[in-house]
């Protein structure tokens, strides 16, 4: 997850443990963090504490680099593009909409203005993207012959 909000992180954190989904959640603060964690750089060297991601859940109003310019990169690089990227942010401006699909965004999601809400989000999110849907190896359900223990966000 990219988001600079900590208590956004936080409640994300929360929903994702009262789904009770076998997901690892990972936060990075901006753009140029989530990219330094896609590419093992600086903090991020250690594939152990930093995980390829199987789904990033992407905040569009960042300091440093902002989700839209980490999504362009992320959609642009051979390596990163079929990580599946939801965008989840305050905005519900139609033109974000808009550009965030046109860079590849795989879908957008207005945050949840109640915990109850962002629970059952996250518990949609989950079911879909690592229960339902087939995605290439290395991603949120992509399979390898064997039923993934635990997924990544990031």
């Amino acid at each position: 997850m990219a988001d600079d909000d900590e208590d956004d992180s936080m409640l994300v954190r929360e929903a994702l443990a009262e789904s009770q989904l076998p997901i690892k959640l990972h936060i990075v603060k901006n753009g140029e963090e989530l990219m330094d964690y896609l590419y093992n750089r600086g903090h991020y060297i250690d594939t152990n504490s930093a995980p390829f991601p199987g789904l990033i859940l992407l905040d569009l109003n960042m300091p440093k680099k902002d989700g839209l310019e980490a999504l362009k990169e992320i959609k642009t690089d051979a390596q990163l593009r079929r990580i599946p990227v939801i965008v989840l942010t305050t905005s519900g401006a139609r033109e974000d909409i808009y550009y965030t699909y046109d860079l590849g965004a795989n879908s957008f999601i207005v945050k949840p203005m109640t915990f109850t809400l962002l629970v059952e989000v996250m518990k949609t999110i989950g079911k879909y993207w690592f229960e339902i849907v087939e995605l290439p190896l290395g991603t949120a359900g992509g399979r390898d012959g064997q039923q993934p223990h635990q997924s990544s966000f990031s």
